[in-house]
């Protein structure tokens, strides 16, 4: 079922906007669920919003969404579900001097409508809102964010091999004491891992599985040797 996405500056009123958005678009027959931002960043964010997105229901996303680059993944996780979403920026607020620059969401860009803008104590346009989620159809899954077969039968057991011996490096040196700022090592890749803090076995578990999901999207031999590289670039971005 369809995904809201907010966005705004701290202080513009997004969780109570999220808070009206439940009460409004969910019922008996389709559960509403406010998904926030939580412990593990933006990779939490979006594995969360992912395993809630359904064709039953309505998924919220109460965060900043500062970046343009956040709300595309969210964008090709809706295409990906097949379901129709929107985005609401909530105008206003004040960001502090460390809080990240904010990208205003723009009408002209396909991962930021339809977009709707709300000030103050204005009004939701939930007509407008229900009409984009609930009579709209979907847009169709994109080439690349539509699940392709694999090409050949070797590629999922060498992606399940090296993603795993990734891993066990990242906890290896984590064991041995390395700290953060300190660079991993993995054996046979020329690339290393930089962490910013320490990563549990569960987070490493995760975002293995992420990458693993999307790497099989687009699937190629050609990939092969850069397996490894490709994963230590995923973690890099992905832990914060």
């Amino acid at each position: 079922m369809p995904l809201v996405v907010l966005c705004g500056r701290p202080g513009s009123g997004k969780s109570r906007r999220a808070a009206e958005l439940r009460e409004a678009l969910g019922g008996p027959e389709r559960p509403a669920h406010i998904v926030a931002e939580a412990e593990g960043g933006r990779a939490a964010l979006r594995a969360e919003v992912e395993r809630r997105l359904s064709r039953r229901d309505v998924v919220i996303v109460d965060a900043g969404n500062e970046l343009r680059s956040i709300r595309y993944e969210l964008y090709c996780a809706a295409r990906q579900a097949g379901t129709a979403r929107c985005v609401l920026l909530c105008a206003g607020g004040a960001g502090g001097p460390d809080e990240p620059p904010f990208e205003e969401p723009e009408a002209s860009c396909r991962w930021d409508r339809p977009l709707f803008t709300v000030r103050g104590d204005e009004a939701l346009p939930l007509g407008a809102i229900r009409a984009a989620l609930f009579e709209s159809a979907p847009p169709p899954p994109h080439r690349a964010t539509r699940t392709q077969p694999l090409q050949s039968c070797g590629f999922l057991h060498q992606l399940d091999r090296v993603t795993q011996d990734v891993l066990a490096a990242v906890l290896a040196a984590q064991r041995s004491g390395a700290q953060p700022g300190e660079t991993i090592r993995v054996p046979g890749v020329a690339e290393g891992l930089v962490l910013s803090r320490p990563v549990s076995v569960a987070e490493l578990s995760r975002l293995r599985r992420q990458f693993i999901s999307y790497t099989k999207m687009q699937p190629s031999d050609e990939n092969l040797p850069q397996l490894a590289s490709m994963f230590l670039q995923y973690l890099s971005r992905s832990i914060q």
